[in-house]
């Protein structure tokens, strides 16, 4: 009986999942070996056979993943959604993002921000620069981050903000800050779900997991790492 469960998940989703995952350990005796990448890029590997039991990322992936075998059928479950944040190096300039204008003010004055250039969030943050009508305006300030680097990348000096689901920019404490959140007119968050491999090693345990993640029990400590619990009509 295979006793490790391969969790493969998203960048954004590793600070608030990490730290709970020993208490599951010791719970079960199970061990989770865990993998992240951007959004794309754990489409792609698990369409290329990287090997998983269960995966955590935007629940249109795993829905693709469903449709070509990739994901065993009626086990995606809803896990959480992530809002988009605005993050600046601790001690610099002051910035505010409490309001549509205050937001737009913040982009059009920032020397330069930075985005996740191969991520779901980046994609989101381009098109949204679309419909507010600063896609031109902004362009030559965007600092394109790879790798799952963006929250970070105002602490290292290489943009002056950075546009990153909050989860990552509280990850980066005390080196980085939280501006704020992108303005509740936008309605700006990510969604994630879970789903089991039509091919896990021990789908028990994978689902063992995946039930773990979903308790009510932890609500609290995910909403402190930027996790926000919803329903599957949500």
């Amino acid at each position: 009986m295979h006793r490790q469960i391969q969790l493969f998940g998203a960048i954004a989703v590793r600070p608030a999942v990490s730290p709970l995952i020993a208490s599951f350990e010791a719970a079960t005796g199970l061990t989770v070996a865990s993998k992240w990448e951007l959004n794309p890029i754990v489409k792609a590997q698990i369409e290329a056979a990287e090997p998983f039991d269960l995966v955590v990322t935007n629940p249109n992936l795993i829905e693709d993943l469903t449709v070509s075998n990739k994901i065993l059928a009626r086990s995606q479950v809803p896990f959480g959604r992530i809002s988009m944040g605005v993050a600046a190096k601790a001690g610099s300039r002051a910035f505010s993002v409490d309001s549509l204008q205050a937001f737009q003010h913040a982009l059009k004055s920032a020397n330069s921000i930075a985005y996740a250039s191969e991520g779901t969030s980046g994609g989101y943050f381009s098109r949204l620069l679309e419909r507010m009508g600063l896609a031109s305006e902004v362009e030559s300030k965007l600092v394109p981050i790879s790798g799952g680097q963006t929250a970070t990348s105002v602490a290292r000096g290489e943009a002056e903000l950075a546009v990153v689901p909050i989860t990552s920019i509280l990850a980066a404490a005390p080196e980085v800050i939280l501006v704020g959140p992108f303005p509740s007119q936008l309605e700006s968050h990510i969604d994630f779900d879970l789903a089991i491999s039509a091919v896990a090693t021990n789908a028990e345990a994978a689902r063992r997991l995946s039930d773990f993640l979903t308790s009510p029990d932890l609500d609290a400590p995910l909403a402190a790492t930027g996790v926000e619990r919803r329903d599957r009509g949500s």
